[in-house]
């Protein structure tokens, strides 16, 4: 069955709650875990480049910061399950860095807002991207 699971993280509620049913499911299992937080860097947004953010290496820094608490919450959250977890931060196109670690992996879990309509459209949805372009399968956890 599975035996290396993938567990991206944000520090969302949805993705804590992904978090723990993973390692849950991972425990059961006797499976391995693998956290991964992905950081966007501004430069990869339209428009902006590091010559017109003047704060872009404070951003960046901070944005590192931000993916290194939410891999500890991670852990920590593995830990109470009892369950070991390697964890990575990675730079880059959220989804394509989840589609890329995921090759080595029998599953990927993930939170989901639950978001639907024009927020879907407006705000995009790594998960979705992950769950229509994986060739693994794709656990959704879902917002309560």
């Amino acid at each position: 069955m599975y035996q290396r699971i993938l567990i991206p993280t944000d520090s969302s509620e949805p993705s804590e709650k992904a978090v723990r049913e993973g390692c849950r499911l991972a425990k059961r299992l006797g499976a391995t875990v693998s956290l991964l937080y992905v950081n966007e860097p501004i430069a990869f947004m339209p428009f902006v480049g590091t010559q017109t953010i003047p704060y872009y290496e404070d951003w960046s820094r901070e944005a590192k910061a931000a993916g290194e608490k939410a891999l500890e919450r991670a852990a920590q959250i593995a830990r109470e399950e009892g369950v070991e977890a390697q964890s990575r931060l990675e730079e880059g196109r959220p989804v394509q860095q989840i589609l890329e670690a995921a090759k080595g992996h029998d599953l990927i879990v993930m939170g989901s807002h639950g978001r639907g309509g024009l927020d879907r459209l407006l705000l995009g949805s790594v998960t979705s991207g992950v769950l229509h372009r994986s060739t693994v399968p794709v656990l959704v956890i879902r917002a309560e």
